[in-house]
């Protein structure tokens, strides 16, 4: 069926009829077909206008679908339909959102070459981007492009100028410079600017200097947001005050200021860090409560800490609520399960995780690389203790998927399968030490010695040898005697 036949458009189409039921259609890709479809109404007097066009662009580049959101901005001026600086200022915050922000200046820079005239608020959402992606040479040399143009500071300005600033310690004292100079231009600082100071600070360990803030900023009348106040419970908790940290969780909720995800995972870091598990737990159930759902940062929080502190029962349940919030655990949180239950000695349980992250297709990243590779070895080891076969598979599944097996994990499985008189293994796991460039020890070598001689006929052989051996060295002897006479 042709697009055209999808919609009965009534005679007199309409944008507000467009644009209803664009907003109305979630799938991206149906909203483009009644796009299209009123397109094709043209011949029959529509034209798309600002709003349709809007509206579309808007939908593609919430779907992350930039190329045909791009290609309707080419069509919006081919059209010569009038066109707004929000337009383009969707696209490039789009870009920001998918740490693109070359992408959302070069949109930018389209927007004369299309007769719009970005105003004050394209140049400081850019700039916002630019800092919010760590573009930071090329942030402030666009914001001394802004004054040279003549764009006047303004709280908003200013605000993203302190923000990058603020990214680094050598910088801190300018943001407080221009701060400070605020008021004799014109612009008083508001929330977003004491927050983002006091972020600065606790970000840097100077808690004294952001509660010295924190208290200004309540004498001007500035009202704490709760991101000033999960950044300064946050600092607290890394400078491990975490009964200040409460009290001031306590002081929000009095004053109306709802905590939000990241100020409960940062209260519970300082509490699982602390050896506060159990408080920590609590926590969990009180966001829970109040319709905050956990995110992975505050799970892996609460696992570390119940793994530290030993309480395996209440991590493994952890790791089960999260995979069914649809949370994948990565491979880390899954090597601090796996070594608890190896620091208790429990082998078994500690490989059924190892086969759960390998059926789940969890591979570990550069930096849990080595901890996964200490974590299967261990396992081998321990499991040779135990349950020989299951160590060998495990040790089987280490090699074909290249995790390294060290020496004492091959010595380990060699002398294990030496005791059980199971001689194929060992020779096969001996043969594959030795085309993995190791040498067996003299322990491995005696063990595999010592099960090749309890053998009943391998030692007949060897007595059998050792007579053949003697006999011609004395055969050898008589002919050199013979030779000499």
């Amino acid at each position: 069926m042709g697009v055209k036949t999808m919609f009965k458009w009534s005679t007199k189409i309409t944008s507000a009829q467009v644009l209803q039921l664009i907003r109305a259609e979630k799938d991206v890709n149906k909203a483009l077909v009644i796009f299209d479809s009123a397109t094709a109404e043209y011949a029959n007097g529509f034209r798309h206008d600002n709003s349709t066009f809007s509206l579309m662009i808007s939908k593609l580049v919430s779907a992350n679908q930039f190329r045909p959101a791009e290609d309707l901005l080419d069509r919006v001026n081919k059209e010569k339909c009038d066109i707004t600086e929000d337009i383009f200022l969707s696209i490039c915050r789009g870009y920001g959102r998918v740490h693109r922000p070359l992408d959302a200046m070069r949109v930018f820079d389209k927007m004369k070459e299309f007769g719009c005239e970005p105003t004050p608020k394209s140049y400081i959402t850019v700039l916002a981007i630019l800092v919010e992606e760590n573009q930071l040479k090329l942030a402030f040399r666009f914001y001394r492009h802004m004054r040279e143009i003549g764009i006047q500071p303004c709280v908003a300005s200013l605000n993203v100028l302190i923000k990058a600033l603020c990214k680094n310690s050598g910088t801190m004292d300018a943001a407080f410079k221009i701060f400070r100079e605020m008021p004799n231009r014109g612009c008083t600082p508001d929330s977003y600017t004491y927050g983002t100071l006091i972020n600065g600070l606790c970000r840097l360990g100077k808690i004294y200097e952001a509660k010295e803030l924190f208290k200004e900023m309540e004498t001007k009348a500035c009202s704490p947001t709760v991101v000033t106040y999960t950044s300064l419970i946050n600092g607290l908790c890394q400078s491990k005050s975490v009964e200040e940290a409460m009290r001031l969780f306590e002081e929000m909720r009095s004053k109306g200021v709802e905590p939000n995800v990241f100020t409960y995972s940062s209260l519970m870091d300082g509490l699982c860090k602390g050896g506060c598990s159990s408080q920590a737990m609590e926590l969990l159930q009180m966001m829970i409560s109040k319709r905050h759902r956990p995110n992975i940062v505050t799970y892996s929080t609460l696992l570390n800490g119940l793994c530290k502190e030993g309480k395996l029962q209440e991590a493994v349940e952890i790791l089960d609520r999260m995979k069914l919030q649809g949370l994948k655990p990565d491979a880390g949180l899954y090597g601090k399960i796996i070594s608890c239950f190896c620091d208790i000695g429990k082998y078994q349980e500690a490989a059924n995780f190892l086969d759960e992250m390998v059926l789940g297709g969890i591979t570990p990243n550069r930096l849990t690389w080595s901890l996964h590779i200490r974590t299967h070895n261990t396992v081998v080891q321990g499991l040779c203790k135990t349950d020989p076969n299951r160590a060998f598979q495990v040790y089987l599944s280490m090699r074909n998927r290249s995790i390294s097996v060290d020496s004492l994990t091959y010595s380990s499985v060699i002398t294990c399968f030496c005791k059980k008189g199971d001689i194929h293994k060992s020779a096969r796991i001996v043969d594959e030490l030795v085309l993995d460039g190791c040498l067996p020890d003299e322990g491995t070598w005696s063990a595999v010695m010592t099960a090749l001689w309890d053998r009943r006929k391998m030692r007949q052989a060897a007595e059998l040898l050792l007579l053949q051996l003697m006999n011609k060295c004395v055969e050898a002897e008589v002919d050199i005697q013979n030779q000499d006479v």
